[in-house]
């Protein structure tokens, strides 16, 4: 009686067949992510007609740096442009201090009063006070019009403080730890010398939370900067651009002004995407290398 060889074993594609079917999977994948950014910055500097056309699809058409133009035209442009970085690094630093000092404490188990602190922490995630409420609480204690309104309120991210949290607890030994206390090291100094430098990985992860979440932030600013010369790049961004559409709107009774303003409108408003997310854009690949390391070392392990 013969039998197969082949009974019993499992079959299945070749390991360069996967691969392949593995790089194909990644690049459809990319080109879904990144064809869109890409489609806003080459119709920044196309015609509008020729992008409503669909002329744009790979290449830009009728090449024109005319929105970039218009954008920068306005100088509270620059203006905007400092606020943001001012803000953005001091709301980053003052962000990572504040996770660091609440997620360390927490994650030790000696901590007295550790569980009520950290459910006290968590129903803060569900419940707030709204928006109405926050507003009364920064008025009176003085903060309208003052960049500090921008970072107080929301000091603490209480999801990043998880992750930090479940970092300490996961990635710190413990035993360098005790180690130091026997040398003599108080808290502060562990803290400084130990933990701190062993936890780059995860402070990167926050550094890029943190810088997006205030680089992006306009809405804030609206509401408690009125000051003009105050606003951060978004804000204005936003300015120019409704600006720049009731201007379009206006023009609607003069022969020619509609089509040409609302042409105007349209550059602008790709223009103004892409100068808002270059700046994240540039700084993100020199802190990618520790992204994935710091989340995946602070998610919760089970």
């Amino acid at each position: 009686m013969k039998t197969n060889k082949n009974a019993g074993k499992l079959t299945g594609l070749s390991e360069k067949s996967s691969d392949i079917i593995l790089v194909v999977i990644c690049a459809v994948i990319l080109f879904i992510v990144a064809y869109p950014l890409y489609y806003v910055l080459i119709a920044s500097v196309s015609n509008p007609y020729d992008v409503y056309a669909g002329k744009t699809f790979l290449l830009p058409s009728q090449f024109t740096w005319d929105g970039y133009k218009s954008v920068f035209a306005d100088p509270s442009i620059l203006t905007g442009l400092i606020n943001s970085f001012k803000y953005t690094i001091i709301g980053t630093v003052f962000s990572v201090v504040m996770l660091y000092l609440t997620a360390y404490p927490l994650s030790v188990k000696e901590l007295p009063g550790r569980k009520w602190l950290s459910i006290f922490f968590i129903i803060t995630m569900y419940f707030g006070g709204g928006m109405v409420p926050t507003y009364l609480v920064v008025k009176e204690t003085g903060l309208i019009n003052n960049m500090w309104a921008l970072f107080l309120p929301g000091g603490v991210a209480v999801g990043n403080m998880i992750i930090v949290r479940n970092f300490f607890e996961n990635s710190i030994p413990k035993e360098m730890i005790e180690a130091a206390g026997i040398d003599g090291a108080s808290k502060w100094t562990t803290f400084i010398r130990i933990v701190v430098p062993l936890s780059r990985s995860i402070m990167a992860v926050m550094v890029v939370f943190s810088m997006v979440a205030y680089w992006n932030d306009w809405f804030t600013a609206m509401i408690y900067l009125p000051s003009p010369n105050k606003a951060p790049l978004p804000l204005v961004l936003r300015n120019v651009l409704i600006k720049s559409s009731a201007s379009a709107s206006q023009a609607s009774t003069i022969s020619g002004g509609f089509a040409e303003l609302n042409k105007m409108t349209e550059m602008i408003k790709f223009s103004s995407i892409i100068i808002a997310a270059l700046p994240m854009l540039i700084i993100y690949p020199f802190v990618q290398k520790y992204f994935e390391k710091g989340f995946m070392a602070g998610a919760v392990k089970g």
